[in-house]
């Protein structure tokens, strides 16, 4: 059986939609092993054509080209990228090396498209650049070697994988006659050991050294002369040292895929360098805004636990509906709550893990119905509170906790007053259910809620003991309603359940939870907003990744068209720029990262000395989500340009210049 069968081909391309040129006629042609044959011809004969139907870089014709008894006009794109990979070798006329690759990359890259471990390529390549002289050239690039070097490095890549067929296009076209015959030579020297090589030239010189020469003329037959001159001995031909190297059925791996685009980055290695700072400047920005978000909120959530008896949970009724068309109303009903009833306390007692409910009341007005009065000085109170188990000796910055007959003020009232007020008796008049109530107490201490919370210093407040305000308004014949309930739990899990069982039961929570609820509602909402906009410059960035790799594509038509000649899948070059997009979107969002902790580490440093408190929180979880997200949008950003270079053309591609 030959190896290599044309019977009745015939090609023709459309030119447009009335108009064609029929580029080979009947084609009728066999081919053995252990051949040296020339195909010449005048420029536009067809014999390009006819080696590019043989390579199956074109598939669209008519006839049978048949390869081992198989036709190839009838293989699925699959079937023949894997053709092109382990039957066909190129050798190119301009020898088409990738700039950017060693002469040793050069020659493996045929082995990587086919998934040969990294330790087999390289000895296989090294074997195959001995076989053509070039073994102590490996490391160069192409561009420091001659033509005639670059020629036999294209000769190693062709034979890396062990192909039946060689398929030379003008292979000593752009040499001297020295070079050339060094080349014919080697070329030679692979027919004998039992290849079938195709050369297609215009040298009659060239064709010389063939042992057979076909001359083609307006896509015909015109000649097949057997060249008794020259003999090939291929009687006992030995294997081709790359024979073990061939891994057919494989493809090329992920990682593979990952290793070359690296190794293509390099190339526009500063280009690359500023699309991924680009990038990285949208991630710093959308990480540090979530950062922002948490330091705040947990500078809240500190500050309101700061004042807070974990084991305590502090309970009140419904808030009734305030008239928000009368903001004078509603800024003074602000601090009326709800009193409790018996039954509600008795429910409240009875809630698993209560050891003790303490009776309270909060009165918060935003005018000065409220007044505290030591000697010729008043001071307007905001916010009145009985004691409960919530304030604890913590809280007390100067003095003690409030005996009968005493109170506490807060560090606004204490700073108002001096600090001879410590001791001293002051008068307090309280309104109480829209009646006002007097009477005189000694001020035993002084109330704080902690160093990371100031906000409870500010304002003018006094805390006294619930007895005592039942005593005052009893002098007026009025009894003292709680207006809130205070839940003694056994431990801080039962605390927590209480909490939540507080809520089924339609009971608010403190003031305090209420309010940092609602601030952190709000702050959620602005950090998601503030994360929201920097986004825009991650779709800003993704628009530029995908403008460089589009570019990456146009300059590297020609590599995409060696690829796909020796034998790279459609998917093989979609997965290669996917892989460079996937590099650059993980370099981005490593150096956004990094970034926004530095950020933070500044920014932290300056608000620890002047708020004591770190406003940035750099989470594990923003640490993956930036890097993550770097990388999808990189991807994404990265298919479009990927798409565009898989469906490039190889014959088209080989031809741009």
């Amino acid at each position: 059986m030959r190896l290599l069968e044309l019977k009745n081909i015939n090609k023709t391309y459309k030119l447009n939609e009335t108009q064609s040129f029929h580029a080979l006629k009947n084609i009728n042609v066999s081919f053995n092993k252990g051949e040296l044959v020339s195909i010449i011809g005048e420029s536009g004969s067809g014999k390009s054509t006819m080696m590019n139907l043989i390579g199956g870089l074109d598939s669209h014709f008519e006839g049978e080209l048949l390869v081992e008894g198989q036709n190839i006009g009838a293989f699925t794109e699959k079937q023949l990228d894997a053709y092109r990979k382990d039957q066909i070798g190129f050798v190119f006329q301009n020898c088409n090396l990738i700039p950017h690759l060693s002469i040793l990359e050069n020659v493996t890259i045929a082995l990587t498209l086919s998934n040969v471990d990294k330790k087999e390529r390289i000895a296989k390549a090294k074997e195959a650049l001995a076989q053509v002289g070039l073994e102590k050239h490996i490391n160069k690039r192409p561009n420091q070697l001659s033509g005639g070097q670059r020629q036999r490095v294209a000769i190693a890549r062709a034979l890396i994988n062990d192909p039946e067929i060689i398929l030379a296009d003008e292979p000593t076209g752009a040499l001297d006659s020295e070079t050339t015959e060094q080349v014919l030579a080697i070329i030679k020297e692979i027919a004998q050991k039992g290849k079938l090589v195709i050369m297609v030239t215009h040298s009659e010189k060239v064709a010389a050294h063939s042992s057979r020469v076909i001359q083609i003329l307006d896509g015909e037959i015109i000649k097949d002369i057997t060249n008794d001159a020259v003999v090939l001995d291929a009687s006992s031909p030995t294997e081709n040292v790359t024979t073990s190297a061939k891994q057919k059925g494989q493809n090329l791996s992920f990682t593979s895929a990952i290793l070359l685009a690296a190794n293509n980055m390099k190339q526009k290695l500063k280009r690359n360098i500023l699309v991924a700072l680009g990038v990285s400047i949208g991630i710093m920005s959308v990480v540090s805004m979530l950062s922002l978000g948490d330091g705040i909120k947990a500078y809240f959530n500190s500050m309101i636990e700061s004042f807070m008896n974990p084991l305590v949970v502090e309970v009140s009724m419904k808030q009734e509906a305030l008239d928000l068309n009368d903001p004078m109303a509603a800024m003074q009903a602000l601090g009326a709550k709800i009193p409790f009833k018996e039954e509600n306390l008795k429910e409240l007692s009875e809630i698993e893990g209560v050891v003790e409910v303490e009776k309270g009341f909060q009165y918060i007005s935003m005018t000065p119905t409220n007044t505290l009065v030591y000697g010729d000085k008043t001071s307007n109170l905001m916010g009145l509170t009985s004691m409960s188990s919530v304030i604890t000796e913590s809280n007390v910055a100067v003095g003690h906790l409030p005996n009968t007959g005493e109170l506490l003020i807060n560090k606004s009232v204490y700073e108002e007053f001096g600090e001879d007020v410590i001791g001293q008796t002051v008068k307090l008049t309280a309104l109480i259910d829209n009646e006002p109530v007097t009477g005189e107490f000694v001020v035993s201490g002084v109330y704080t809620a902690g160093e990371n919370n100031t906000m409870a210093d500010l304002n003018n407040s006094v805390y006294l003991n619930y007895s005592d305000l039942e005593t005052l308004l009893a002098d007026q014949n009025r009894t003292l309603e709680p207006t809130m309930a205070y839940l003694v739990a056994t431990d801080e899990t039962a605390a927590s359940d209480i909490k939540t069982t507080i809520t089924h039961l339609g009971y608010g929570g403190s003031t305090q939870e209420v309010m940092g609820d609602q601030l952190i509602t709000m702050l959620n909402i602005l950090t998601i907003v503030l994360a929201g906009i920097a986004g825009i410059s991650l779709l800003v960035s993704s628009i530029m990744i995908l403008v460089v790799l589009y570019i990456s594509v146009v300059e590297r038509t020609k590599e995409i068209g060696l690829l796909r000649a020796i034998g790279a899948r459609s998917k093989d070059v979609k997965r290669i720029f996917v892989s460079e997009a996937f590099l650059i979107g993980l370099s981005s969002g490593t150096l956004g990262l990094l970034t926004a902790i530095g950020l933070s580490l500044v920014v932290n440093h300056f608000s620890m000395e002047a708020f004591n408190m770190n406003v940035m929180i750099i989470t594990p979880a923003y640490a993956i989500f930036g890097i993550v997200m770097s990388t999808i949008v990189s991807i994404i950003a990265g298919l479009f340009p990927a798409k565009q270079a898989a469906k490039l053309d190889p014959v088209d591609s080989l031809r741009t210049e």
